[in-house]
């Protein structure tokens, strides 16, 4: 079956080719029933003919699909059409990181550099932890969503060869499951392959950042696995930039998987100890356990926060690695050691934000974060008598949610009135009870456009000392429409 743009296909309207690659054509699509827009990957002729790749390809995306991680590519669907395999995932409105690299050393300065691979980590430790490798980590596979005035969205995807950690390494057939200049000594000679071999090829897309240069740049495939193979991490030999890097590269890169770092966290901890001058490799190097899940009592345990060079957020405190708790998707359970002085609010919606600040909410709300008035970030463990939380949503439709509370859990005034308003109701649930306001107003943030908001209050006193503020779609009419209805207060 031949697949252009501007046909229909498994219900999509295929608008316009994203990309290509070994596996595939991915599209810009019109989802077919809903007003959103996804990214379409149709699988190149020879993997949909492949019986064995088929039935791995379809349970693959379903394990994908179970995975809901603000740096992880969120994939939507997946199926069989005209003979020809797809996936539909999120789209996501930016470049990928090799494209970056192209346009040259001043679109990648040193801090920029160190938190795309922080983002980009904790997606990589988020699957890990989940049990899925995802053995082709390189620049084309992340995904750069640039904000003005506001940190870059980094998200992992393409997880075409991603399979559970203890599959067998052959399940994906013939040649080699990745991109030769990322692939780790373990990939290249059929050896064990766990969750290192990502730290391997992590640490690759690095050295690449920083030198715009892959590691073992040869003239010919079987040139690339020797240096792999046998060849000691280049020194980086670069100008201005910190000397710690070489160590953190050579850690990285390590031929040995016990010797590298033990997750993508380490790695970025390290790059950022490093950044700052310092390389605290006792912080980030723990014992390596041989299998990428913790089971049984373990798994129940409260994890440690990310440390504050990772995540690029103000905190106090150590500054050792360990994984952080994430939450996939709407939960009940509230972390207080990672909402700190702003855990009232989370408890006041533990449906609506995410169980941890860096996890992810209702309709895939990220980027969870203490602000003043002013939107300026504010530490974490910092008592104010008004907590202001923003998140960010999914701009399908929603841009941003805004939470604030008082402390003292007196009654809050509502906020000013916005430029058009559209609607006003008294509202009652089960849960609750209160108002929402809805209508227009002219967002002057990016350029000047119409955007839709929504402004709830509460009147039962176990939240009304809160209010939110929704922004998001063409009007207040459509966001009202899209978010409020099924809104889990």
């Amino acid at each position: 079956m031949t697949v252009s743009e501007g046909m229909d296909f498994a219900g999509y309207r295929l608008e316009r080719r994203l990309g290509m690659g070994g596996m595939g054509t991915v599209y810009l699509a019109q989802h077919p029933r809903l007003p959103r827009k996804d990214a379409l990957k149709v699988l190149s002729d020879r993997h949909s003919g492949d019986a064995v790749f088929r039935e791995r390809f379809l349970r693959e995306a379903t394990i994908a699909a179970r995975l809901n991680h603000p740096n992880l590519v969120a994939v939507r669907d997946r199926g069989q059409h005209g003979g020809r395999l797809w996936i539909a995932m999120q789209y996501v409105d930016g470049v990928d990181l090799a494209q970056l690299i192209r346009r040259g050393p001043s679109a990648l300065p040193l801090e920029r550099t160190v938190r795309i691979v922080a983002e980009a980590a904790k997606g990589l430790d988020l699957l890990h932890r989940k049990g899925v490798l995802h053995r082709d980590v390189k620049p084309a596979n992340i995904l750069v969503a640039e904000q003005d005035g506001r940190p870059d969205r980094v998200l992992i995807t393409d997880f075409g060869i991603a399979r559970p950690a203890d599959a067998p390494t052959d399940s994906t057939g013939a040649g080699l499951s990745a991109t030769l200049a990322y692939a780790a000594p373990e990939q290249i000679n059929g050896g064990a392959i766990d969750h290192r071999s990502d730290v391997y090829a992590l640490g690759c897309v690095l050295y690449e950042l920083l030198t715009g240069s892959v590691p073992f740049p040869r003239d010919t495939p079987a040139a690339v696995m020797y240096a792999h193979l046998n060849e000691a991490p280049p020194a980086l030999d670069k100008p201005g930039l910190p000397p710690g890097f070489d160590q953190v590269i050579a850690t990285a890169l390590a031929k040995n998987p016990g010797d590298r770092y033990p997750t993508c966290g380490a790695l970025a901890a390290a790059a950022s100890a490093a950044a700052q001058g310092t390389v605290r490799l006792a912080a980030v190097r723990a014992p390596v356990r041989r299998r990428p899940l913790v089971y049984g009592a373990l798994a129940a345990a409260v994890l440690i926060a990310l440390t504050a060079a990772v995540l690029g957020i103000s905190r106090t405190g150590s500054t050792e690695h360990a994984p952080t708790a994430i939450a996939l998707g709407p939960q009940t359970a509230v972390d207080p050691v990672s909402w700190g002085a702003y855990t009232y609010v989370a408890q006041a919606f533990p449906e609506l934000l995410p169980a941890s600040q860096f996890g992810t909410g209702y309709q895939e709300m990220w980027g969870c974060r203490p602000s003043d008035a002013q939107l300026r970030d504010l530490p974490v463990d910092v008592f104010v008598p008004t907590g202001r939380i923003m998140c960010f949503g999914n701009r399908e439709p929603v841009q941003t949610i805004e939470l604030v509370c008082n402390a003292d859990r007196t009654p809050i005034a509502p906020p000013p009135t916005y430029d058009r308003a559209e609607g006003d109701e008294q509202w009652t649930r089960p849960s609750s009870h209160g108002n929402l306001h809805w209508g227009t107003y002219l967002d002057l943030y990016k350029a000047p456009q119409l955007t839709g908001y929504l402004r709830l209050y509460f009147d039962d006193p176990d939240r009304s000392f809160c209010y939110i503020v929704v922004t998001g779609a063409r009007d207040g009419t459509e966001l009202r429409a899209a978010w409020w209805t099924e809104a889990p207060l």
